[in-house]
């Protein structure tokens, strides 16, 4: 192959990378984000219809114009509902709702579990929910987890880990590890430094990690 035509071909896979470097970013983004707003647009839209029929308006009748209020009011619906449960009344009002959904015996368990998910996800950390790192998939090659709560071996008395590993670049599956807690590396690193790691696959991160265990430290 000619010298001329294997520089050309080098330099529109490097150009072609570049631009995969640039886009890659902004089209996860805009599948997140169309993600996100096209559920709102659907559990808003009977509502938007709803309004439509009441005061007859028919600018909402346009797709577009109803995907924007639908949107909006699902957002006004979320705020509301979050301003009442932070109330005393709606907190008491929701804790009864609560407490019905579990009386009943499929949707309590679904329930009770995406609740408990959310819960740690938005939740402060505490000294249950970090970032770590453990032996996976073998011994010497780690991967960030996040210690989603800490068990005990009902024969041995010891402290377990249970630790939930997204996967790199598609977050949405991971495994859940269970194993001694003093095999877990706790590090330095934040929610949003993990997940940022996670999703570019290691390319966006900090430039140190604590990568070694303190305790292996000290016995060697």
């Amino acid at each position: 192959m000619k010298p001329v035509l294997v520089h050309a071909l080098r330099d529109l896979q490097r150009n072609i990378l570049a631009g995969l470097v640039i886009i890659g970013p902004l089209f996860v983004t805009w599948l997140v984000f169309s993600f996100v707003l096209g559920n709102l647009a659907k559990a808003g839209l009977p509502f938007v219809r709803l309004l439509e029929v009441l005061f007859g308006i028919d600018t909402v009748s346009r797709p577009w114009v109803q995907s924007i209020f639908a949107v909006v009011l699902t957002l006004v619906v979320l705020y509301v509902l979050g301003r009442l449960t932070s109330q005393v009344v709606g907190r008491q009002i929701f804790n009864l709702f609560e407490a019905t959904l579990e009386r009943l015996p499929i949707v309590a368990k679904v329930y009770t579990s995406v609740r408990q998910l959310l819960d740690s996800m938005f939740a402060k950390k505490e000294a249950n929910q970090r970032v770590v790192l453990i032996d996976f998939p073998i011994a010497g090659q780690k991967s960030i987890g996040f210690l989603t709560r800490i068990l005990t071996d009902a024969t041995t008395g010891q402290e377990l880990a249970a630790v939930l590993l997204p996967n790199a670049i598609n977050p949405t599956s991971a495994f859940l590890q269970v194993l001694p807690l003093e095999r877990v590396t706790e590090t330095d690193l934040t929610m949003e430094q993990a997940m940022s790691m996670i999703m570019t696959g290691g390319a966006v991160g900090p430039e140190t990690i604590r990568f070694t265990h303190p305790e292996r430290i000290l016995k060697e």
